[in-house]
């Protein structure tokens, strides 16, 4: 015997010639539900299983509980199917919860999407002397030494260019974006 069901879990059913009143048939089978539910389905419903317990009786309220033969087996089947609901609805809000973490928010993906218009426009504006040395440095990842080899200038001139195209393009920005702090 489970030393954690109350006995009336491992009494047979017996006859329902008593016809309790709902009240009753809390008092007797309260107990015994709220163990079979955290013996069936465990840990995840262990904090809800007293509230499946009351809607249970609740959903029971409105019927004749005087013509019930096998109480213990409508309790469970109820139970049972209040703790399934329960468990997919959960399942439902975590799938949900996930795909919302996973999705950017649109105002935001709006927002993000007007930034690089904004720096493309913005690198586009860079004069076209200047442009050749930024692409080949943030684009292409070349070296400085390796921008000088392939444009024909010296170190210095490329580190000059860069530079300029930097200032450029933060000038351009500012301006295609409203702002004047940058």
């Amino acid at each position: 015997m489970d030393p954690k069901l109350p006995r009336v879990a491992t009494q047979p059913e017996g006859s329902w010639d008593e016809r309790d009143d709902l009240d009753r048939l809390y008092r007797r089978y309260a107990p015994w539900l709220g163990a079979m539910l955290r013996r069936r389905f465990g840990r995840g419903i262990e904090a809800d299983a007293d509230d499946l317990v009351q809607e249970t009786y609740a959903r029971l309220a409105p019927h004749d509980t005087t013509r019930i033969e096998r109480p213990q087996a409508l309790l469970m089947r109820v139970a049972s199917n209040l703790a399934t609901d329960l468990l997919r609805r959960r399942a439902v809000r975590t799938r949900h919860a996930q795909q919302v973490q996973r999705e950017p928010d649109t105002a935001q993906a709006a927002a993000s999407a007007l930034d690089i218009l904004l720096v493309k426009e913005a690198i586009l504006q860079i004069p076209e002397p200047y442009l050749d040395v930024f692409v080949l440095r943030r684009f292409h990842g070349l070296t400085y030494e390796q921008i000088a080899t392939r444009c024909g200038l010296t170190v210095k001139s490329v580190e000059w260019r860069l530079a300029r195209a930097v200032e450029h393009a933060l000038k351009a920005q500012a301006g295609l974006s409203g702002r004047s702090d940058r």
